[in-house]
């Protein structure tokens, strides 16, 4: 309850703090500078990754510096989420506390400045309300996810009276740009902020680059079935456990099935291959399977998730089943781009549809891949992003 008191106080006093403070501050004669206001460093977040760290170089090309600003750092990162004792993590409060006030203080070296999701992972908006009383650079808030929704960590649960969902949409309210990852949380944001763009989250081709792997063999003598993800996302891929030992009973020896992103994964039915995640590794194993598979539950949170897994799957001409609910739907045209499933009996008929017909895999798999390359690579988006900022810097 006394970090609830703390951030409180905080909040109250920090906007005249914060104000008196960045008056004094000189401000740099440099043109399109963007602070870039994250939580995470570079490479750690997935959503971080495919919407804003992919985009740098392009970015550099048209004349925009993006300057990377996270507040939580690798060694705090490994205590944060995880049990840990509660000084620990109010220790771990005060620094990025204390990083995001440095950042406020120089925001007038700034023309745009980009949140992504939340400056600060707690119920406050001070630092969002400082920014936009105390400066002249235009905020754009980036989200991908249903983030007014309550969504905790399991190591966290008990700080969770700290967090506040409600206040993406006070966020929206005072930016100057939204761009939304998808439909539905477009139409949320509207709710809020007339002007929203929508910018799917995107892959680099450069990284997901055909000629750097194999040739992919779309008839071997064993069909991979394989999910990546990470821990807090395994709960997902036993969603549908039913279906796939119903696979495994039927083909046996025929099929393996891979994981990637919790190493530890096992469970009794059904024999898995469980690696960890890395960056380095991680093209090399979606490249690895015959089949990506995308479950989701059937809830409001999913309807805000950007087909994330399905774009890395189909990225690399893998054929892809995915869960039928939100941008899914509007990214997989049903067998001939991918295909959807919601009940555990349509899984297993998709699966099976895909593991008999190799024919039917190489098509897909290469459909997928050219709309990637079409419409969600960050080749083709790049210059939306670019555009929204040079509408930012000359307005």
């Amino acid at each position: 309850m006394r970090g609830g008191i703390i951030i409180v106080v905080l909040g109250r006093i920090f906007p005249f703090f914060l104000c008196s403070s960045l008056f004094f501050c000189i401000p740099v004669a440099n043109n399109k500078k963007i602070l870039y206001l994250a939580l995470h460093r570079p490479d750690r977040s997935p959503s971080q990754r495919y919407r804003i760290e992919c985009y740098a170089d392009y970015w550099q090309q048209a004349g925009f510096e993006l300057h990377h600003h996270a507040i939580i750092s690798a060694q705090d990162d490994a205590i944060l989420y995880r049990p840990a004792p509660a000084w620990q993590k109010m220790l771990i409060l005060c620094k990025m506390i204390a990083r995001r006030t440095a950042d406020l203080l120089a925001a007038k070296r700034y023309d745009v400045i980009i949140i992504q999701r939340e400056a600060f992972m707690l119920g406050t908006i001070v630092f969002e309300k400082s920014l936009h009383l105390c400066t002249k650079a235009k905020i754009i808030f980036d989200f991908d996810d249903a983030i007014w929704l309550p969504n905790v960590s399991e190591a966290n649960k008990r700080w969770e009276f700290l967090k506040n969902p409600q206040k993406t949409a006070k966020i929206i309210a005072l930016a100057d740009t939204i761009v939304a990852g998808n439909r539905y949380l477009q139409q949320y944001a509207l709710q809020y902020n007339p002007n929203v763009h929508i910018i799917p989250s995107a892959i680099d081709l450069r990284q997901y680059d055909l000629q750097k792997f194999p040739p992919k063999d779309y008839n071997p003598p064993v069909v991979t079935i394989g999910w990546m993800g990470s821990e807090t996302t395994i709960p997902h891929f036993e969603t549908i456990l039913p279906a796939l030992e119903a696979i495994y009973r039927q083909y046996g020896d025929k099929i393996r099935f891979k994981v990637v992103g919790k190493a530890d994964f096992a469970t009794p039915l059904l024999p898995i291959a469980a690696h960890p995640w890395t960056p380095d590794t991680e093209v090399a194993h979606i490249n690895s399977f015959d089949i990506g598979i995308m479950p989701l539950p059937d809830d409001e949170w999913s309807k805000g998730k950007c087909a994330m897994k399905a774009l890395q799957y189909m990225a690399m001409a893998v054929p892809t089943i995915a869960q039928k609910i939100g941008a899914n739907v509007d990214i997989i045209q049903d067998t001939h781009n991918g295909l959807l499933a919601n009940s555990q009996e349509e899984w297993i008929q998709q699966l099976k549809c895909l593991i008999d017909n190799p024919s039917l895999r190489q098509q897909i798999g290469k459909a997928g891949r050219q709309t990637l390359e079409r419409s969600y690579s960050v080749q083709s988006l790049q210059q939306q992003w670019v555009n929204l900022l040079q509408q930012a810097t000359n307005a």
